[in-house]
């Protein structure tokens, strides 16, 4: 059975899902896992990133747990239903998180792990990664979520191609497809990982929950919507953080690092 850990160092929590030997697969007992570390990291005003992996080198996750899904097949309304409506909740939950979330793939990761790679905010994988939805070799359609975030990340074609073909993406692929904002051997996987983390940690935790919840409202409003709704987190966060607002000003002008807070961002909710 695939546990979830997590540790927090350096202002980031590092989430594991720990199944080596069912190559991570994904229960019940991991979403709820998923779901109690994201609550932890809504409220922990030091963080300033998330990164989501899988135990060992083989697999980011290969989706549901088989013998689960077994169970599923056998009461599709109650049970394979409710579970996908609470895998929904928890990958809307990362993508409503206000710090980024990084998934680091560090090998095969398909249909559930596929999914939840999509609901990340960045990707970073190992070259020898592989990568692909599957649903369809098990004659099902997707069930949470990788049908309409594949189509918003690659438009219609690459994703009719990744989901509907026995496609597979390895790391410099996903990059190509801009699933990926990089790639490197597994060897120097937390190596690249680091070096995103190293930009992150400097930032304002306010700012970086508005321009995150900014950014990702482009993806359901239109544009006159969007451009209001910018401003008016724009303006809450001086309403709420005017000391952490002007900070970045101020030390630019006193020729000094910012010092920025652990802001508790719930309040700009």
């Amino acid at each position: 059975m695939t546990d979830v850990v997590h540790e927090i160092r350096d202002q980031v929590m590092h989430v594991t899902l720990d199944g080596a030997d069912t190559m991570n697969s994904i229960s019940p007992q991991v979403v709820a896992g998923l779901n109690d570390v994201l609550a932890v990291a809504e409220i922990d005003p030091s963080l300033r990133a998330v990164v989501i992996t899988g135990a060992g080198e083989k697999a980011f996750s290969v989706g549901m747990d088989i013998t689960f899904l077994g169970s599923c097949f056998d009461d599709p309304q109650g049970t394979f239903l409710p579970f996908l409506q609470t895998f929904h909740a928890v990958l809307q939950r990362i993508e409503a998180l206000p710090v980024p979330v990084i998934a680091r793939v560090n090998g095969l990761a398909r249909a559930g792990g596929f999914e939840l790679i999509l609901a990340c905010d960045f990707v970073i994988a190992a070259d020898e990664a592989r990568v692909g939805d599957i649903h369809l070799e098990f004659g099902m359609p997707p069930g949470a979520g990788s049908s309409q975030r594949a189509a918003r990340k690659l438009g219609d074609q690459k994703a009719k191609a990744l989901m509907l073909t026995p496609l597979w993406l390895d790391g410099p692929s996903l990059v190509r497809w801009g699933l990926a904002l990089s790639s490197a051997p597994r060897a120097g996987l937390d190596a690249e990982v680091e070096n995103l983390l190293s930009s992150l940690r400097g930032r304002s935790r306010p700012a970086i929950a508005i321009t995150k919840a900014a950014i990702n409202a482009a993806q359901q409003l239109p544009l006159a919507e969007g451009l209001r709704h910018e401003l008016e987190l724009f303006g809450r966060l001086h309403e709420i953080a005017p000391v952490e607002a002007r900070e970045g000003y101020q030390a630019f002008v006193d020729r000094r690092t910012p010092s920025w807070g652990d802001f508790d961002v719930t309040e700009l909710r």
